[in-house]
């Protein structure tokens, strides 16, 4: 899926405009689009990035890394995701950068999403629904994820067994065994349990544009 990644990403850079501060998340296939940018960093002023991973990569390409704080709005924001359905509504945080994620995406006029044909579902959910939760808040989060879903939530721990960390010092968890028929009303309802960060559910805040890697690549 390597090349459906890059073709995806060398599609979105038809969409930036010279001179703009751009958002960048974070994964792999945001990777590819990094790599692009790089090679028009002279056409850009710059980019706000989702995660520490991002950051060092732009700024290894030459491209100056901005605080949002000190942008202001972006007119657009390049990301990938977890999982994307019909409706362009997206489950993302497998990278753990959910929360700065969204917050990037609401302050965007544009938002696009670039993804290889696996991500592509009828129905979110296969992939586990990642929530970012403040660490002393973590078991009770959980037991009201449970009673609210029946699904099952899991720690998100590293190959040591230790908790994952987001750049924000939370922690992760994985929801497991979802069919999210209503993504925005679950995106809703998780929020509101006391300790949630953050949910990785994009529906209220759905990408604009899909861009599926292939030859060509697919619009959505």
């Amino acid at each position: 899926m390597s090349e459906a990644k890059r073709l995806a990403a060398e599609k979105a850079i038809e969409y930036v405009e010279p001179g703009s501060i751009i958002g960048v998340g974070t994964g792999s296939t945001v990777a590819y689009f990094i790599d692009a940018l790089g090679r028009m960093e002279d056409r850009i002023k710059g980019a706000v990035s989702s995660s520490d991973q991002s950051s060092e990569r732009l700024r290894a390409a030459g491209i100056e890394v901005y605080e949002l704080n000190a942008t202001g709005p972006l007119s657009l924001y390049v990301d990938g995701a977890d999982e994307c359905d019909p409706h362009k509504r997206l489950i993302k945080g497998g990278g753990a950068a959910l929360t700065r994620e969204k917050i990037i995406a609401e302050a965007s006029a544009r938002f696009i999403c670039i993804v290889d044909p696996s991500k592509q579902v009828d129905v979110l959910g296969k992939f586990p629904l990642p929530v970012e939760v403040i660490p002393m808040a973590r078991s009770l989060v959980a037991r009201e994820i449970l009673a609210m879903t029946r699904a099952q939530p899991v720690w998100r721990q590293d190959a040591n067994e230790r908790g994952v960390l987001t750049d924000n010092g939370n922690v992760i968890l994985d929801i497991h065994g979802l069919a999210i028929t209503d993504p925005l009303a679950m995106e809703s309802a998780i929020n509101q349990i006391p300790g949630v960060v953050a949910v990785g559910l994009f529906a209220r805040r759905a990408a604009d544009i899909v861009i599926i890697g292939g030859e060509p690549p697919k619009i959505l």
